[in-house]
C-alpha cells in the first residue's frame, strides 16, 4: 500500500479539547495536503475546517454527542443539524452506553434513528467498545445498522480503552457487507493501521497522522 492509497483510510483527528484555531487549521493543511479521506475536528471548528478544505479532496467531519454519549437524543439531533450546516458531512455520534448496557435496545435505536434522519450526512455509531460486553458490541453494531447509519466506530479514543483486532473482527460479523467499520482510539504504528485495514476497516482515526505515515516513505 503506497501513502496516497493509506491516506483514504484516514479520518485525521483533532478533537483535543486545547487544540488552537491555528493548530486545527494546520491540521487541516497536513490532511489536505496527504489527502486523507477527512478530518473530524470538534463542533466548534467546523466552519473553520470547511474554510480551509474547501475544494479539497478531504470531508469535514465532527463529533456528535462528544465524548460521553449521554446526551439527549433531541440535543444530539440539534447538533448534528447545526454541524451539517455548517459544513460538516460526516458525523461520529456517541451512543447512549448506559442504555445499551442495560439492555434498553429501543431506546439506543432511536438515539442513533434521530442522528441519521437529522441530515444527509454520512452518519458513525461510536459504541465506546471498552464499556461493552462482546455480546452488547455485537448487539450495539446490529442496532447501528437498522437504524440506517453507515459506520460502526469503536471508540471516541477519550475512554478506558481503544481499537482491537478482536472487536473488529467481532463487528464485522454482527452486520452485513454494506455496513462499513472505523476503528479509533490508541492507534499509534503503522503496522497496526495496516492490520486493522486488513481486517476490514473502511476508515481508521488517528491523530499521529504525519508520524504514522511516515513509514510508507
Amino acid at each position: 500500500m503506497n501513502r496516497l492509497e493509506f491516506a483514504r483510510y484516514i479520518d485525521h483527528s483533532l478533537l483535543k479539547p486545547n487544540l488552537t484555531p491555528d493548530q486545527v487549521r494546520s491540521g487541516c493543511e497536513l490532511a489536505k495536503e496527504l489527502h486523507c479521506a477527512s478530518v473530524c475536528v470538534n463542533p466548534v471548528s467546523v466552519a473553520l475546517a470547511r474554510d480551509v478544505l474547501q475544494g479539497s479532496d478531504v470531508a469535514v467531519g465532527t463529533v456528535i454527542g462528544f465524548p460521553s454519549g449521554a446526551h439527549t437524543s433531541y440535543v444530539k439531533a440539534r447538533e448534528a443539524e447545526e454541524a451539517y450546516r455548517l459544513g460538516a458531512v460526516e458525523l461520529d455520534m456517541v451512543i447512549n452506553v448506559g442504555a445499551l448496557k442495560s439492555g434498553r435496545h429501543a431506546e439506543v435505536l432511536k438515539d442513533i434513528e434521530a442522528v441519521v434522519n437529522a441530515t444527509p450526512g454520512v452518519v458513525k455509531v461510536i459504541l465506546e467498545t471498552c464499556f461493552l460486553t462482546d455480546e452488547e458490541k455485537a448487539a450495539g453494531s446490529k442496532l447501528a445498522e437498522e437504524a440506517g447509519a453507515h459506520y460502526v466506530k469503536t471508540s471516541t479514543g477519550f475512554a478506558s480503552g481503544g481499537a482491537t483486532l478482536a472487536d473488529i473482527l467481532l463487528i464485522k460479523r454482527s452486520i452485513s457487507d454494506g455496513m462499513k467499520i472505523k476503528a479509533a482510539g490508541g492507534i499509534s504504528d503503522l503496522k497496526f493501521s495496516l492490520e486493522l485495514i486488513e481486517a476490514g476497516c473502511g476508515r481508521i482515526g488517528i491523530s499521529r497522522t504525519a508520524d504514522i505515515i511516515k513509514g510508507l516513505d
